[in-house]
């Protein structure tokens, strides 16, 4: 891509997987924007007007990135050939080696966004990457289920993260172990509640069910 006319927008996107590959030496910082910038071939003063509010919009840019990543090795041809819960765990781990060149970065990245200052900005964050792969999956709801998913799948991500920094088993079978069982917990959670919330006439009744014993149907 040519970025001489790029737009802001486009030069985030283009320069945000080069900023991650150096953030794990330089941190989320100038020093890692313009080494980026240098071997792209954008000039520094433009690269830092495209991250002008700081290392919180590299990261962001580097999550966006990552999601269209996902997004482009899971088709939606690919994905629709599997069961709900196959194409979740297949969302989540695409994310996960998607990031595994870059563990040290989303470590910093992590860290950054723990900050005080950046505690609402990393919770939209993981909201939108929760509700992309949601999205991704087939998901069309619009009432509460729509926000139950998110925050769970949310929770979910975020616990499985913390178990794949430190994951130094072969092929991260550690913390894809971790997410199936916890893909697992989201699966019977969703089948409890379709059973709660079935319509009253599906649901076992005492004095209907008395009823049909003392006038059984002809």
């Amino acid at each position: 891509m040519d970025l001489a006319d790029a737009t802001l927008d486009e030069l985030r996107f283009a320069l945000a997987p080069a900023v991650a590959a150096n953030a794990a030496f330089d941190g989320w910082s100038v020093a890692a924007l313009d080494t980026a910038a240098d071997a792209m071939g954008v000039d520094h003063d433009v690269a830092r007007l495209a991250f002008s509010d700081g290392p919180v919009a590299m990261i962001d840019a580097w999550f966006a990135s990552i999601d269209a990543a996902m997004l482009a090795r899971l088709t939606p041809e690919k994905l629709a050939a599997m069961k709900i819960r196959a194409r979740i765990a297949a969302l989540v781990e695409a994310r996960l080696d998607l990031l595994a060149p870059n563990r040290e970065s989303l470590r910093r990245a992590l860290a950054v966004l723990a900050l005080p200052q950046n505690v609402a900005r990393a919770a939209r964050l993981g909201w939108r990457s929760a509700d992309v792969m949601w999205r991704a999956a087939g998901d069309t709801a619009t009432d509460y289920n729509h926000y139950t998913k998110r925050a769970m799948l949310g929770g979910i991500y975020a616990a499985t993260v913390t178990v794949f920094l430190d994951d130094a088993s072969e092929g991260h079978a550690e913390t894809r172990a971790f997410l199936s069982r916890r893909i697992d917990g989201i699966m019977a959670f969703e089948k409890a509640k379709a059973q709660w919330l079935k319509p009253a006439e599906h649901h076992f009744s005492l004095s209907r069910f008395i009823g049909r014993l003392r006038y059984p149907a002809v």
